[in-house]
């Protein structure tokens, strides 16, 4: 416990926060006026883990019932943790474990085809039924696109939607890759809305099935078809490519391949939008335990790993937007009915799988809020010229939709 409080005593510059060990003892820990947060640890070894690989102890012993929060909740204390992070940088010691992590960044986001479909398994062909308890009921589970803190949910998916269709600047008849395509409904937007038509890849058998139901019913069969397939065997041209929240999964090692396919499959006159969660600061590596029970193969890129990439491919990019906070109200509102809806999503699965999924949600609101995640959406063309001058063109098609 000596190590851990040198480290939280350098911390926390904000608000307060009580320990209780596993000996009954009580460690304070408080800076200037802020939340306040109680946490029991109830294994002797948590403190030496938390030294060593914080979120990966936090993480497991909220899961396995060795860390518990008297006062406040699981978000709570990250929260705190994370606004202290923020204020005054994380410890030396842990920079240098992240650093030694570089050196095996690569080997942790190796997705060759047939890994890449059972690490996408891993986290999208869960029960439907719970995506279903906790996102939209379009099943939209990208980040939404708020006019303000107080939108809902449902209308920011929304907005989201007609923001992409706009950057696209689509048109009735027009041919649409949508890599990554969920469970379809970003695809049956453009079909139903623009009269697009639509070609859909995902590597989950689950949202196959799902995509395909949604477009038989909405009897838009003639204009969209879902494939079990990888990017890297996708071929064909396409007026229009768009991916939102699948580049995530690609790895750094394999960007240019993804690149590649958009220059190979994009139109002369095309445009492309790729939709992903980046990085405001540099280059980093994958959180251990996201990568163990989360995203298995997942990485989030700095911009500066992206563009380079992209410049290489002949590919010409022409906006940048960067949505800071948007994420994390999207979080926020998928946390909050995961709550409201956890007695439900335990009969699904149990006590241990909800507090992992809490875990999950909370500290990936804080990322956004306070570590630095952020969202990316780039543009990008093969040719100069095609898009108007003006940025404006955007908001005006979103206001004609």
């Amino acid at each position: 416990m000596l190590v851990l409080k040198t480290i939280l005593k350098k911390l926390i510059r904000v608000g307060t926060l009580t320990i209780i060990d596993a000996s009954g003892r009580l460690h304070k820990f408080s800076g200037r006026s802020g939340p306040t947060v109680t946490v029991n640890l109830h294994n002797n070894l948590i403190p030496w883990r938390m030294v060593i690989t914080p979120t990966m102890a936090i993480g497991e012993g909220y899961m396995e019932g060795h860390l518990t929060i008297k006062d406040g909740t699981i978000y709570d204390f990250l929260s705190l943790l994370g606004r202290n992070i923020e204020t005054s940088g994380q410890h030396p010691f842990h920079l240098l474990v992240e650093s030694v992590s570089r050196l095996f960044k690569r080997f942790h986001q190796f997705n060759p085809h047939v890994l890449s479909k059972k690490n996408v398994a891993h986290h999208y062909d869960l029960s439907q039924k719970l995506y279903e308890l906790f996102l939209d009921p379009d099943l939209q589970y990208s980040c939404a696109y708020f006019e303000s803190p107080e939108m809902d949910l449902e209308t920011a998916q929304e907005n989201k939607k007609r923001h992409i269709a706009a950057k696209l600047v689509i048109s009735p008849g027009q041919s649409v890759l949508d890599i990554g395509s969920g469970w379809g409904g970003l695809a049956i937007f453009f079909a139903k809305k623009i009269g697009a038509k639509v070609t859909g890849i995902t590597l989950s058998e689950k949202q196959l099935k799902e995509s395909q139901k949604k477009a038989k019913n909405e009897r838009l069969t003639d204009l969209i078809d879902f494939y079990l397939r990888d990017y890297r065997k996708q071929t064909g041209t396409f007026d229009r490519i768009i991916s939102v929240g699948m580049f995530e999964h690609v790895g750094v090692g394999h960007f240019q391949d993804f690149f590649m396919t958009y220059k190979n499959l994009l139109a002369d006159d095309g445009v492309a939008l790729l939709h992903t969660i980046g990085r405001s600061g540099p280059p980093s590596v994958t959180d251990s335990w996201v990568r163990k029970y989360i995203f298995p193969g997942g990485y989030i890129p700095a911009l500066s790993e992206v563009l380079p990439i992209i410049e290489n491919t002949g590919l010409i990019v022409t906006d940048i937007e960067i949505l800071h906070a948007h994420y994390a109200e999207t979080i926020r509102h998928w946390r909050t009915r995961f709550n409201a809806n956890r007695d439900k999503i335990k009969t699904i699965y149990d006590e241990r799988f909800c507090r992992m999924w809490e875990f999950y949600l909370a500290s990936s609101e804080v990322s956004f809020r306070f570590l630095g995640m952020t969202v990316f959406q780039i543009q990008m063309v093969k040719k100069s010229g095609l898009l108007p001058l003006k940025r404006d063109y955007i908001e005006k098609l979103e206001n004609e939709m």
